[in-house]
């Protein structure tokens, strides 16, 4: 294929990519780098590990995804060369979608692989030697078992939303597939957060890795997080009054258990929304009509178990509304970053009643601030007892967010692998 000559100049020309990976970076839309992508690129380039630590929504994936199509673009070789890991089917899905997008002009190939589908295509695709795969453990392990995936040739491994894989307890399986990979390769972790066990994996993972750490304890600053104080009984009505506002173009309704959110996608959809659950006890081909679906705005509503809490991208999501709260104060932040992506703002509103009080304080607590309280016209009365917001400060104005500032990356710049400081002077 011939390079392109005369590329529009973008923020991305200073990473000195492959001229047909800048040509994807272009027809993707993409002009200047996120903070991650500055962080990481660079030192992804010349061969280091990274560990980047960065809420969802903040670009993690191309800024794995770009060194890893750089390098292969310049040395082909036959694959599979890169192992990328996901915790769920969605996100792997959306990791492969991305790729794909950024590698429209090269040659390279990505396959991805999970559950819950026929395990016969995703074989005849393994066969075409793709440079890139993306995957959930479990069916990994499953096609390395079945001597399907070969991974004796990688010399990149990603991990991507780690904290998430240990929570749906992946990590006895990320140790397995460990043990099958070359010693010498590029190790990549991404995370929202870094619980003791991860930090543990990434010490015994990475070596002398580049450290980017953008998170933060709080929401994005362009998400209005507000705690709507509610009684168990009129959460129905409260949800649709929110729906029925002008402003809200489209939301994710988060519900405790899989039961409840299919109950209440069938109430909205028979109340004149269009709406469509989704969790765990759908078959793949349903959650994809339903993820396709709501990105296509085929639906307003997407009703979901915390399935969609980490790592879904979905552009133009005006609100998301916790129906009921989540089970733990971190999953709070990774529930509401579905709205306010890329740049944008987006409201988040979580229903509270009394018997919330407990989760309450500790996810302000984890917070460092109190979420403001809002009243929603026609359900004035409600109160919630034993809550810290009254009079409590908002660091960062109108949006109530922690106010911390991110930190900056405090990795070095020297190369760790022989193979990495090739990579860095290869042209």
């Amino acid at each position: 294929m011939t390079e392109p000559k005369n590329n529009p100049s973008t923020g991305f020309d200073r990473f000195d990519l492959h001229p047909l990976v800048l040509r994807g970076v272009l027809a993707a839309g993409f002009k200047e780098p996120r903070p991650i992508q500055n962080e990481t690129i660079p030192a992804a380039l010349k061969g280091r590990d990274i560990l980047g630590l960065a809420q969802t929504g903040t670009g993690k994936t191309a800024a794995f995804a770009l060194p890893l199509l750089d390098y292969f673009e310049s040395e082909p070789a036959r694959g599979p060369r890169a192992l990328i890991l996901a915790p769920t089917r969605e996100l792997a899905t959306q990791i492969d979608t991305e790729i794909r997008l950024l590698a429209r002009f090269t040659q390279l190939k990505v396959v991805s692989i999970f559950g819950g589908v026929s395990v016969r295509g995703q074989i005849s695709a393994l066969r075409q030697n793709p440079e890139i795969v993306v995957g959930c453990p479990g069916r990994v392990l499953d096609l390395i078992g079945q001597r399907a995936l070969r991974l004796g040739d990688v010399d990149c491994l990603v991990l991507d939303e780690a904290d998430h894989m240990f929570d749906m307890g992946f990590l006895p399986d990320l140790r397995r597939i460990l043990k099958v990979l070359p010693e010498e390769r590029q190790n990549l972790l991404f995370s929202a957060t870094m619980p003791k066990e991860i930090r543990g994996l990434a010490d015994d993972l990475l070596t002398d890795p580049h450290v980017a750490e953008l998170t933060q304890s709080g929401p994005a600053e362009t998400i209005e997080h507000l705690l709507v104080p509610t009684e168990e009984g009129r959460k129905h009505a409260l949800l649709k009054s929110i729906l029925n506002e002008d402003d809200c173009q489209s939301a994710i309704v988060f519900t405790r258990t899989k039961r409840r959110a299919r109950q209440l996608a069938e109430k909205l959809d028979k109340a004149g929304h269009r709406a469509v659950s989704l969790q765990g006890n759908m078959s793949q081909n349903a959650r994809d009509r339903a993820m396709n679906g709501f990105r296509k705005s085929q639906y307003d509503v997407l009703v979901a178990t915390d399935i969609v809490a980490r790592g879904i991208d979905v552009q133009g999501v005006s609100h998301v509304i916790n129906f009921d709260v989540p089970n733990t104060p971190e999953a709070y932040t990774h529930r509401i970053g579905r709205t306010g992506r890329a740049e944008r703002e987006g409201r988040a509103l979580t229903f509270a009643t009394n018997e919330d009080v407990d989760w309450l304080r500790a996810t302000e607590r984890k917070l460092g601030a109190a979420i403001p309280r809002h009243k929603v016209e026609g359900f004035e009365h409600a109160s919630l007892e034993g809550g810290s917001g009254r009079g409590a400060s908002r660091p960062n104005g109108r949006r109530g967010g922690s106010g911390n500032a991110p930190s900056r990356g405090r990795g070095n710049n020297s190369g760790n692998r022989n193979r990495g400081q090739n990579r860095g002077s290869r042209r």
